[in-house]
């Protein structure tokens, strides 16, 4: 994983997978069984780019059950609830194999990665599979270089095992071989596989504390410089080790992805927010223009009241008695005249309320379908993040406190690498 630092670091992980279900989730995932990935990451047309150095022969659960009949291992003494498989990943961050040729370097530094694998868990015949994945997207990369990037990491699913000595015990018969060493099994064990070992001085002696007790280094550390140590034996000698003493020796791979993606999250999270805000700029605006309309609406009908009906203006006048002559009474006269030049002014203004009673609808739609398409953005902007948000949400205090760790990291580099500007430069106009 990239600390934007610009040093390419070995990374190795150990994951125990306590139950069946756990292990049918890993081999899913791993050999790829599903038609469908909640990963969007994952371009399901660059799996058979993916890599095999060891391709399992059946179900991981049925080859175990199958090592047991062949005396390959033994649950011999084993709790009903111990853990009996594990998976190894082994990682160096995506920038290291894009600067040094991609795919096929990828295939070279993991074909010599499984070397050490076999190592490490004490044989070839106790890995079930061990696969490199080479269809798994580096959004950020990618979208930074405009190019599709892949980030390239190796699974290895093992069984974990040590070699046990069954010895005779006290009521053998022949004296002679009581606490004898009767037979040696491979005894599945995960605690065993993963003890802690002695810290060892300069001459290999454990290193003792103040008290005279064995100074113990954690089996994970073990693991990061034993799987470092092998590499840059292998020639790769311009990567460092991961870091020393850090939480990420103890993170599952989950959280390890979740951590990878945590920058995705907050730059996801600001737009979010940003939509947000769009949003609800635009419904202040649609909401203005709709009382604006409503209330063109109830001056156009105020207007309305005001003229005269057909009825009352027939009514007026009286005919005189010779000719055909209309006589109007003076006050019938003034009003006729007066609601005759306020027919032309009332005219003139139901033309003036149409004109601006169509533009304040038309304004009115244009702000509704602005609205529309914010919020249809908005939905989706917040679709994409909820898993991050859930996943963050769920995590523990120790999780949080790491997140945050990387986050003020990274806005230090960032600050670094961007000095603060004249705010008025970034103001929109």
């Amino acid at each position: 994983m990239a600390r934007n630092d610009g040093i390419d670091r070995t990374f190795a992980r150990n994951q125990d997978l306590p139950t069946l279900d756990d292990v049918t989730k890993v081999q899913e995932h791993n050999e790829r069984e599903k038609d469908s990935y909640s990963n969007q990451d994952i371009d399901t047309t660059q799996t058979h780019r993916n890599v095999h150095f060891k391709k399992p022969t059946d179900s991981y659960a049925a080859m175990f059950d199958q090592m047991i009949a062949d005396g390959v291992i033994s649950t011999r003494g084993l709790k009903a609830d111990a853990v009996k498989y594990g998976e190894l990943l082994f990682d160096v961050n995506s920038a290291y194999f894009y600067n040094h040729g991609g795919y096929e370097f990828a295939k070279q530094f993991y074909t010599d990665a499984y070397k050490a694998a076999v190592e490490i868990v004490g044989g070839e015949q106790y890995i079930l599979s061990a696969v490199m994945h080479a269809d798994e997207r580096n959004r950020a990369m990618s979208e930074a270089l405009g190019e599709d990037v892949y980030h390239y990491h190796l699974h290895v699913v093992y069984i974990p095992v040590v070699e046990k000595q069954i010895l005779w015990s006290k009521r053998c018969k022949d004296e002679a071989l009581r606490g004898t060493v009767k037979e040696t099994i491979t005894q599945v064990s995960r605690s065993k596989k993963w003890d802690s070992k002695p810290l060892l001085d300069e001459n290999g002696n454990p290193m003792l504390n103040a008290n005279g007790k064995k100074i113990l280094k954690s089996s994970y550390s073990v693991l990061q410089d034993d799987f470092f140590h092998f590499m840059r034996a292998a020639g790769y000698t311009d990567v460092k080790r991961g870091e020393r003493g850090s939480t990420e020796e103890h993170l599952t791979v989950t959280q390890f992805k979740v951590q990878a993606e945590q920058q995705r999250l907050e730059a996801v999270t600001g737009q979010v927010a940003q939509a947000e805000q769009s949003l609800e700029n635009a419904k202040a605006a649609t909401e203005k223009q709709k009382r604006k309309l409503e209330a063109l609406q109830k001056e156009t009908k105020t207007a309305k009241t005001l003229a005269l009906t057909v009825q009352d203006i027939e009514a007026m006048g009286k005919k005189a008695t010779f000719g055909n002559n209309i006589t109007l009474t003076p006050d019938e006269c003034r009003t006729l005249k007066d609601y005759a030049v306020s027919s032309f002014a009332e005219k003139a203004e139901k033309i003036k309320y149409k004109q601006k009673f169509e533009q304040a609808e038309k304004s009115a739609k244009t702000w509704k379908q602005r609205y529309d398409a914010l919020h249809e953005q908005y939905q989706e902007l917040k679709k994409k993040a909820q898993p991050f948000l859930d996943a963050i949400e769920i995590a523990s205090e120790k999780v949080w406190a790491f997140i945050n760790a990387i986050l003020a990291r990274g806005k230090e580099l960032y600050e670094h690498k961007h000095p603060a500007r004249n705010r008025g430069q970034d103001m929109e106009i």
